[in-house]
């Protein structure tokens, strides 16, 4: 009994009572808390455990997370319901992770915190249904649409320009024939009657976070009556050269015209931009049903085109209005490429711009970059290289081979890739590498070395057919020695005469004898054979009788 009146005496002191966890805390702490967030309004939500409690009051704080600074949460503070709204609190960044506690009170009782996992408000806010303000005409529904959330809502502060709607349109009559349209904040549906009873209902998304709202209630709207001036239809525009042509078909006569153009990005805008709208130049007062305005007059960009037709019984609507591209309609002519071998592996690709670009100014209104394909001509295996630069130099080449190039133009981060057509096809071939030089060197070399033997060899060819086919009239020198007296040489080497036999008999190295034949005799023998005999008779008979004398002496020699 003592312990337990200690224990109650400590609980008062501390300045607070609970009760028993089994009969009194139990009961009073809240359950299965969760928060709702739509655009800018909060919401926090429990089961109580203490319905059969009576007087139960529960309030909440809130920090944000890692400061330890607790506060009360604004609008939940003993709060008799299961719910309350906390919208009034000034959140100065909705991208913070908050901390939420709640705790449930009765009389002087008060149970645990009961504590939320921390979360982030804009991760958890859900979109609302926006506002719509409605315009009918005889073939159109005008769509003015507000925002989810508040003028100055935190919630969506940076993406108000950013939502995309979503309209499901029916016939009042049949729900069945529903059809879904994507809008801007200010934006027209088409193609309906007139005089017809028309509901629809919007849903706003940021497709970015992935978010998609509700749907606003439903709005119903009536068609005008068909209007006594017909708006014209199928707007068209084309570019040609320096110039647009606006063009629309017209069921009348005797009928001006008027054409406007809105820059895209006021469409995202919420609010009405109806001063936006600006004059197309020469597309005012025509009678015809078309007009051209020069390009320079628009710059790079996303525009809408509207017209509207005017005659004695007055002006109709404006028409349908038509998205125009300037990079769409932008005519982008193909390069000029030119490529040269510059070392036997390397070409250098050079592209420039065509001449009707250079007319144009096309490179002015839009940054081009190259695109340029490049292969060996034997072989499908290809390079690209895609460069705002004109000047490119493909290395690592194989030597005396041919390559191949074509290039186009593309403007300059266009997501469609808009561009020109191809180039013709240019060719080239490598230069000699150094393989071939070498072997040329090494041919011009073994050619000028080849040169003087081939001289030598054709020298000693032709000496030798000349010894053969027409041999020398001076004997060997080691024949010529023997033959010392001019008139024995003179003889030797006399071919126009009649030779005659010329024999030697060697008795020893000291004795010689001379035995000649012939038909005439020099000075020298006719003194020899004066010797021997005065008269010609002797002279024969001795001489007769030296040759019979020689011929007895051949066989006693050979004898010896």
């Amino acid at each position: 009994m003592l312990a337990l009146l200690g224990a109650t005496t400590l609980m008062l002191v501390a300045g607070r009572w609970v009760l028993p966890a089994a009969s009194g805390e139990a009961n009073l702490k809240p359950e299965n808390v969760k928060i709702h967030i739509i655009d800018d309004n909060f919401f926090l939500k429990w089961n109580s455990s203490s319905e059969s409690v009576k007087n139960v009051t529960f309030s909440a704080d809130y920090q944000i997370l890692g400061t330890d600074n607790w506060k009360k949460l604004s609008g939940c503070q003993h709060i008799t319901s299961t719910k309350c709204n906390f919208s009034s609190v000034e959140l100065e960044n909705v991208f913070e992770k908050i901390e939420l506690r709640i705790r449930a009170e009765e009389g002087n009782n008060t149970s645990t915190w009961y504590e939320v996992e921390p979360f982030v408000p804009f991760l958890e806010a859900q979109i609302g249904p926006p506002d719509v303000h409605l315009e009918a005409e005889d073939k159109a529904i005008i769509l003015s649409i507000s925002p989810p959330g508040t003028k100055d809502s935190i919630m969506w502060a940076m993406d108000r320009s950013s939502f995309r709607y979503s309209v499901v349109i029916w016939k009042n009559s049949s729900s069945l024939e529903e059809r879904m349209e994507t809008v801007y904040p200010e934006d027209k549906i088409y193609k309906l009657s007139p005089e017809i009873t028309y509901c629809l209902k919007v849903k706003a998304e940021l497709r970015l976070q992935s978010k998609v709202g509700c749907y606003s209630p439903v709005y119903c709207i009536n068609t005008t009556e068909r209007h006594k001036v017909p708006s014209p239809e199928n707007i068209q525009i084309n570019a040609d050269n320096q110039i647009y042509v606006l063009k629309w078909d017209y069921p009348y006569e005797n009928a001006t015209f008027q054409a406007q153009w809105l820059r895209a990005f006021f469409k995202k805008i919420p609010g009405n931009h109806s001063d936006k709208w600006k004059q197309i130049p020469n597309c005012e007062n025509v009678t015809s049903t078309h007009c051209v305005f020069p390009r320079e007059v628009s710059s790079r960009g996303i525009y809408y085109v509207r017209v509207r037709a005017s005659n004695g019984n007055g002006t109709s609507f404006w028409s349908e209005e038509k998205e125009f591209n300037t990079e769409m309609k932008t005519i982008i002519f193909p390069p000029v490429i030119s490529m040269k071998s510059v070392t036997d592996d390397s070409l250098h690709v050079s592209v420039g711009a065509s001449e009707e670009s250079e007319n144009m100014s096309v490179n002015q209104l839009y940054p081009l970059i190259y695109e340029v394909i490049f292969w060996e001509n034997t072989s499908n295996a290809e390079r690209k290289v895609l460069e705002k630069r004109t000047n490119f130099i493909f290395p690592d080449l194989k030597p005396l081979t041919v390559y191949c190039v074509k290039a186009r133009a593309l403007i300059e981060n266009d997501r469609r890739n808009k561009g020109s057509s191809f180039t013709d096809t240019v060719c080239e071939k490598t230069k000699p590498g150094n393989t071939s030089k070498t072997w040329l060197i090494v041919g011009i070399c073994t050619a000028l070395f080849s040169i003087p033997v081939v001289i030598c060899v054709v020298s000693v060819f032709l000496r030798c057919v000349k010894y053969v086919f027409f041999p020398s009239s001076k004997p060997p020198s080691s024949v010529d020695e023997y033959f010392s007296d001019q008139p024995l040489r003179n003889l030797l080497l006399s071919t126009s005469e009649e030779q005659t036999e010329r024999c030697f008999i060697i008795e020893n190295s000291s004795i010689i004898t001379e035995i000649e034949e012939t038909d005439e005799i020099d000075e020298v023998h006719k003194k020899y054979s004066s010797q021997t005999s005065q008269d010609s008779g002797n002279y024969s008979n001795e001489d007769e009788n030296s040759g019979s004398k020689i011929s007895e002496e051949f066989p006693q020699q050979d004898s010896v």
